[in-house]
């Protein structure tokens, strides 16, 4: 029913930029919010920043002055703009997005992930 597809992964050095997005495709009534988790390698899946469908936004802080998200809501696409990249940043990015496919029926989907790798 929904898809949320990301792209813009990849290898840099350490700090680099890269910009992922994520874009929801399918049977979409609403989008209450959109986010990014990462999964470092041998760690649990970990909150990176999340955004509202009035632009309220949430970061973890280890990410606080050096990524952005924003979001598209037309498109029903989410980007995350990651600056000053460091080694500890090198993960698996997974998009995430709370979405009714009919009116106030919520709940979460999640796209496939994209590997992030910053090198020193």
């Amino acid at each position: 029913q929904v898809q949320l597809v990301e792209s813009g992964g990849g290898s840099v050095q350490a700090g680099g930029s890269l910009r992922l997005s994520c874009t929801a495709s399918g049977i979409i009534f609403s989008i209450k919010s959109m986010g990014w988790y990462r999964q470092p390698p041998g760690k649990q899946r970990e909150l990176v920043a999340t955004i509202t469908n009035d632009d309220s936004t949430n970061y973890a802080d280890f990410v606080k002055g050096r990524f952005t998200i924003s979001r598209d809501n037309a498109a029903n696409t989410v980007y995350l703009q990651m600056n000053s990249l460091k080694p500890e940043d090198t993960a698996v990015y997974y998009c995430q997005a709370t979405i009714a496919t009919v009116l106030l029926n919520y709940r979460d989907y999640w796209g496939e992930g994209t590997l992030v790798t910053a090198s020193s």
